[in-house]
């Protein structure tokens, strides 16, 4: 299965309908940073009887949605969170985002961390990831814990994926490294 194989599977909520309607009202919730709909997402989950016997996911998929939220009104007014490292990849550069991933796409599936600093995303790790500069960046898609950073100089079927260990450090992940693509395009106009 190539890189994007994976995009193409979209999960059925467990083949249950209402579970299923609650992940399509949050993903939409998630594409138009929609804070309005925190509200009935949450009373939906905590109806008597559940609409699935363990609602654990969704709960953390909710969660996300509400850091998500937040963190987009602070990217919208031009705050970059900062994340205080020593790491050595990150050198002179600030770090905005630091979160552990894998590589499930590896035969290694090394594990390690990803960075977004302001000049590039870049993977401390096993593997021998080279660092995505911004301006070299074409797209960032977010399915998932997933993360996938295509560059402009990629086939249709190359990128890097990492998975996140939570759907907050995947939302958040992608929210910052648009914000930081857009930031280098306008800079190097």
């Amino acid at each position: 299965m190539g890189l994007f194989g994976w995009l193409r599977k979209k999960s059925d909520g467990g083949g249950n309908n209402e579970a299923r309607a609650w992940r399509d009202a949050w993903a939409a919730a998630v594409a138009s940073l929609d804070a309005a709909a925190v509200g009935p997402l949450e009373a939906a989950l905590q109806r008597t009887p559940p609409f699935a016997d363990d609602l654990e996911i969704e709960e953390e998929m909710l969660d996300a949605l509400r850091h998500l939220v937040a963190l987009a009104v602070d990217l919208e007014a031009g705050r970059l969170p900062i994340v205080e490292t020593t790491h050595r990849v990150v050198g002179q550069d600030r770090c905005h985002f630091s979160a552990p991933v894998s590589m499930p796409d590896d035969p290694a599936q090394p594990t390690g961390r990803l960075l977004l600093t302001s000049t590039r995303a870049v993977f401390a790790g096993g593997a021998r990831t080279p660092p995505l500069p911004w301006h070299a960046a074409r797209e960032v898609i977010q399915a998932g814990r997933d993360l996938l950073f295509v560059s402009r100089s990629a086939q249709s079927d190359e990128g890097h994926r990492f998975r996140c260990n939570s759907f907050t450090d995947a939302l958040c992940g992608a929210a910052i490294a648009r914000h930081l693509m857009r930031s280098s395009a306008k800079y190097n106009k």
